[in-house]
């Protein structure tokens, strides 16, 4: 007896959004996510950041990665302020990380996580997704409260409830952050078992021109470690300048 066509046909993927920004942590993310079986729609924020050179950054990953689907939002956070990211403030370098401090940081974005898990919430409706992927972190980070589990199951519960689909569809929306729990180093080992090209990447708050990494700001100091950690080489250009501290 011959199968019939809806048991012979393959099974369609389940769509993801995934927020891409070109650094590190959402490179492996994404690799997670396709991993996983899903058919991916990395979205990306162009909101006035200084670091703009990782937009670019994420155009590389996303191509490398395969994914055809990639959108690139363009928001004005610079309109609010309040960070060294969006502002004419200094970025902070050389910091001592190792310390408690208790203080959030002035490379922090005022609710820069809501805004762009708001924007993901509305294209994953769009594109008929249940399923959001985002790389934060809460071990090795710099401090920011919008990269907490408790802020991201609070945000989970909202979408929920605030959504067409997460009222009438039958499967709940779900943000995914496979590597909040995670150090460094194991991002890093575990995106490198999954193929990412990490030079495609950029962690730096400020770099030059040119996309060449300050080895001195938190992001680059927390990349540095993890790369030490995992016992492999960090392809990231630095400047001359912050050479000797970055190494």
């Amino acid at each position: 007896m011959a199968p019939s066509p809806l048991s012979s046909s393959p099974q369609r993927k389940p769509n993801a959004v995934v927020l891409v920004s070109g650094g590190l942590d959402s490179a492996t993310a994404l690799a997670i996510a396709i991993r996983d079986g899903f058919a991916v729609t990395a979205l990306t924020f162009r909101y006035g950041q200084r670091h703009a050179a990782e937009i670019e950054a994420a155009k590389r990953v996303v191509r490398a990665a395969g994914v055809s689907r990639h959108q690139i939002a363009e928001i004005d956070l610079t309109l609010f302020g309040g960070s060294a990211l969006t502002a004419d403030l200094p970025v902070p370098k050389d910091r001592d990380l190792g310390q408690n401090d208790t203080e959030i940081p002035i490379t922090y974005v005022p609710a820069r996580n809501t805004i762009f898990l708001s924007y993901a919430l509305a294209l994953a409706e769009v594109s008929e997704s249940t399923n959001i992927f985002l790389g934060v972190n809460a071990l090795d980070y710099s401090g920011y409260p919008d990269c907490r589990p408790e802020y991201i199951a609070a945000f989970e519960r909202m979408g929920n409830l605030a959504t067409r689909a997460g009222v009438e569809g039958s499967d709940p929306l779900r943000i995914h952050t496979p590597l909040i729990s995670l150090t460094k180093a194991e991002i890093i080992l575990l995106g490198t078992s999954l193929g990412v090209d990490y030079g495609l990447t950029i962690s730096c708050y400020d770099p030059e021109g040119d996309g060449i990494a300050c080895g001195r700001c938190d992001a680059c100091q927390l990349r540095l470690k993890g790369f030490r950690k995992a016992g492999i080489a960090d392809p990231t250009r630095y400047s001359a300048a912050g050479v000797s501290t970055a190494r």
